[in-house]
């Protein structure tokens, strides 16, 4: 796991927060759970820990907006995912594999490994 992180799991809460976002006004730890298929309590214990850490906040009708360092975190994982996801599938590996290690390899990599690997791949392309 990358050093300068908060965890694989409250990167996945804050990257799902993040794409849950883009598609409804107002998430709640509900949408959260049905979104990664995770238990209500469980999602509730991770609610708390990002609160507690600064990264997301409640309104008083239990709505989660991402604070401003929980954005960049969810941000950063939402592009790590995605660039993996489509350099695996250009590769030739099935979507849902692709997917599935994206959301691996997003989490483990080191920020220069990441640029590394990025940069390389967008050489290669052309």
């Amino acid at each position: 796991m990358r050093q300068d992180t908060i965890g694989e799991s409250l990167e996945d809460y804050l990257e799902s927060i993040l794409v849950l976002s883009k598609c409804i006004d107002r998430v709640r730890s509900v949408d959260v759970a049905s979104y990664l298929g995770f238990s209500k309590p469980s999602v509730s214990h991770a609610v708390k820990l990002m609160v507690n850490q600064g990264l997301i906040e409640l309104d008083a009708n239990k709505f989660i907006t991402l604070t401003e360092k929980g954005r960049e975190i969810a941000q950063e994982t939402y592009n790590r995912h995605q660039f993996f996801e489509e350099m695996l599938v250009s590769m030739g590996v099935p979507k849902e594999i692709a997917q599935e290690d994206a959301c691996r390899i997003e989490h483990v990599l080191s920020k220069e490994s990441f640029e590394a690997i990025q940069k390389y791949y967008q050489n290669s392309k052309g």
